[in-house]
């Protein structure tokens, strides 16, 4: 067990030592069993945080991100989150100007993670496959850039899609299996 445990933190370094020395513009940290964004990252990538533009920390074992994480990133464009075990994000999000899309498929939310509905400039959310019933559609069509909100495999009742249709100008993506019915 402490040499597979060796070798995941190897291999995080390396990725790592890879972004910091070739000056790259992403961090792909997906795979790694992480339970928690390691706090050593921060000090290593110092030099080149403004730099990282998508991280990827997919198919982990995360149950949160932290508000630090989010600051340390702030040019983020792309987030890659899914695959975890997360329930909610940081306010802190709100401070990612930049961020284009983000994957929290295959996650724990019960709820829309509402403090995405003040990023100003997302375009994708992908929310498939988590546990999500409730849909904030007044905030949703409140986000400009949205143009892509996927919500397939979620439990969504048929009041939150006659909502939705009408009031969203985006592309809403729901199970198949439940069609949305006509307005």
């Amino acid at each position: 067990m402490h040499k597979r445990m060796g070798e995941a933190v190897a291999r995080v370094a390396r990725k790592v030592n890879d972004t910091v020395e070739n000056k790259r513009d992403s961090l792909d940290l997906a795979g790694c069993k992480l339970m928690t964004f390691p706090v050593g990252i921060y000090k290593a990538m110092r030099s080149v945080t403004e730099g990282v533009h998508r991280i990827s920390l997919a198919n982990n074992e995360l149950k949160s991100i932290t508000g630090r994480f989010v600051t340390t990133f702030s040019q983020l464009t792309e987030l890659n989150l899914a695959g975890n075990y997360l329930h909610r994000l940081p306010e802190e999000i709100a401070s990612l100007l930049h961020l284009r899309a983000i994957d929290l498929s295959h996650n724990r939310f019960r709820r829309f993670p509402e403090p995405l509905a003040t990023v100003p400039a997302l375009e994708t959310i992908d929310l498939e496959e988590n546990e999500i019933a409730e849909v904030p559609t007044d905030k949703l069509a409140s986000m400009a850039s949205l143009r892509s909100l996927n919500l397939r495999a979620n439990p969504v009742g048929p009041e939150v899609r006659l909502l939705v249709r009408p009031l969203v100008p985006f592309d809403l993506l729901l199970s198949p299996e439940e069609p949305i019915p006509k307005a």
